[in-house]
């Protein structure tokens, strides 16, 4: 199971700390030869300057001088080499200061000692003294000037250092302001997907008779029938709600012996229903209901609306301008208090005649037949879902706060975590374990949000402790919203691919490799996904 993202920052910030690493380990170089260089002396010629030739006068072979006349610490090749480096340390710290002439001037007589250096090594001969002594004398007089400036690497070691913790901290504001654009961008309604869901509406508010076929489905005995596959989705994205009812079919051995049960929220109802009662199903049932239409779904109830009612929490999660600081924004999207989100926890309720479901997320893609998943024996537990505990990342540790006695008196943090979004759920035993008020007691629990933060799986963990059983990891693959590197094997094999994260595949947002998973379930010859220009 691939691993998820891990804090943005966190790792900018560590790329950045090696980078410092490497410049301050290239200045030590530098200080090193300031240091260790012998001041320049004309009288510092050797006899061996020549020892490319041989005493007959003949050349010896053009690598064997090469070789030579650059290691040989006493040649002339290897004393413009070591000046050459200093130079150029120096044409940094005289910009770094500003002081373009004596920039100028350095890189002139680097290119000229650079000059003497390669026609050396073109024609296999030793670089002279005499040849080299005007570039050398200059060059001497150059850095001998630099170093009356103050260019010293103290002084160069600090202003780095100043540089880097300026560089760092726009790295780190550039990071916020990236994640905070990218969950905007994620959050964001594309416009072809706001106009489908327009004209799909417009449809179904002008056409008497596709208002009249959805009335009489709604007494198809197929609804209630447990013989059958049932698969639950709760979204509000019409696109998406297709894609996964789409590809269930394509897979399917027997698509005529699936139902889906689809709810919406009263803003795409009208929506969904023209869609799924104008498109070929192949034989498969499908319902659609509006949320707001569930009475029982009331503050006196469910314990997420009793908490809107308060404007402490109101505030929390819809004015971000005036929250806390050390909140991200990805911690206080409303959309994790949205019903559709929360309505996993109350599916017997919403289907009190079924025993078994299979829930799916509107991000998922199915790619193999899921029949067998209702064979699949739970042992008594009420839900079957893909453990994600290969890594320390999806352990309980991570999504709950175990410094509370209230969660460290009752749960391991080494727990394996589990995935939402595809999870196969035994009605019967819900009922008998009672398991949505424990969801409620938790719920309760975190009405000050200490226990933990951020969406329906820490609850989910929560609830469902002891009650959830290990399917294997081939059912059901994650990761296509925010990691690149998913082994093309793993994806190929998996029955349901997930495209969890903010990187959505209707959104621009998403990866091009796996972009390509999802599209093959649009229909795009539909008329409505053409006058809506969705690609």
């Amino acid at each position: 199971m691939s691993r998820r993202l891990s804090d943005g920052r966190r790792s900018s910030r560590r790329r950045f700390s090696y980078t410092s690493v490497l410049l301050l380990a290239g200045l030590v170089s530098c200080c090193y030869v300031i240091f260790s260089f012998p001041k320049f002396l004309p009288a510092r010629q050797s006899p061996q300057v020549d020892a490319g030739f041989s005493e007959n006068g003949g050349r010896r072979g053009s690598e064997s001088l090469a070789n030579s006349d650059i290691f040989s610490p006493a040649s002339v090749a290897r004393q413009l080499g070591d000046m050459l480096t200093l130079a150029k340390a120096y044409v940094v710290m005289a910009k770094e200061n500003s002081n373009y002439g004596l920039a100028w001037e350095l890189s002139a007589q680097i290119r000229a000692c650079q000059n003497l250096l390669s026609q050396a090594a073109t024609s296999g001969t030793t670089v002279s003294f005499q040849e080299a002594e005007p570039v050398m004398r200059t060059l001497s007089a150059l850095t001998q000037q630099a170093k009356e400036l103050h260019y010293d690497s103290a002084t160069m070691i600090m202003k780095l250092k100043a540089q880097m913790q300026a560089l760092e901290e726009r790295a780190n504001a550039a990071a916020a302001q990236s994640t905070v654009f990218g969950q905007l961008a994620a959050e964001a309604v594309p416009k072809g997907l706001h106009c489908l869901g327009m004209r799909l509406t417009m449809v179904w508010a002008t056409t008497d008779d596709l208002r009249a076929l959805v009335e009489s489905r709604k007494h198809d005995r197929r609804l209630t029938d447990n013989n059958l596959y049932h698969f639950c989705v709760f979204s509000d994205n019409v696109l998406a709600t297709n894609v996964v009812v789409n590809s269930t079919i394509q897979n399917a051995e027997r698509a005529d012996r699936l139902v889906f049960h689809v709810v919406t929220d009263h803003m795409n109802y009208g929506a969904m229903q023209a869609w799924f009662a104008s498109s070929d199903l192949h034989g498969t049932a499908v319902e659609v209901q509006n949320i707001d239409e569930f009475t029982w779904l009331n503050s006196s109830y469910v314990p997420v609306l009793k908490q809107l009612e308060d404007a402490e929490t109101r505030s929390y999660y819809f004015k971000a301008g005036s929250a806390d600081a050390k909140s991200t924004l990805k911690f206080r999207n409303p959309k994790y208090l949205s019903m559709l989100n929360h309505l996993r926890f109350y599916i017997p309720e919403v289907y009190p005649g079924l025993e078994k479901v299979v829930f799916l997320d509107d991000d998922v893609v199915v790619q193999r037949d899921l029949s067998a998943l209702f064979s699949v024996d739970l042992h008594g537990n009420v839900n079957g879902a893909v453990e994600t505990c290969l890594e320390s990342f999806h352990r309980f540790h991570k999504y709950l706060n175990f410094s509370d006695p209230r969660i460290s008196s009752h749960f391991d943090p080494e727990s394996c975590g589990w995935a939402f979004g595809m999870n196969v759920f035994d009605l019967i035993a819900w009922k008998k374990a009672n398991v949505t008020s424990r969801y409620h007691h938790w719920q309760e629990q975190n009405v000050d949000r200490t226990l933990w933060k951020l969406g329906t799986l820490p609850p989910g963990l929560l609830t469902f402790y002891g009650l959830t059983y290990s399917l294997d990891p081939r059912w059901h693959v994650l990761g296509l919203g925010y990691d690149p590197n998913i082994d093309s094997q793993v994806i190929e094999s998996g029955a349901v691919v997930h495209f969890n994260g903010n990187m959505k595949p209707w959104l621009k947002l998403a990866m091009s490799r796996y972009k390509p998973i999802w599209e093959k379930y649009v229909d795009f010859s539909s008329p409505y996904v053409q006058q809506c220009n969705i690609h």
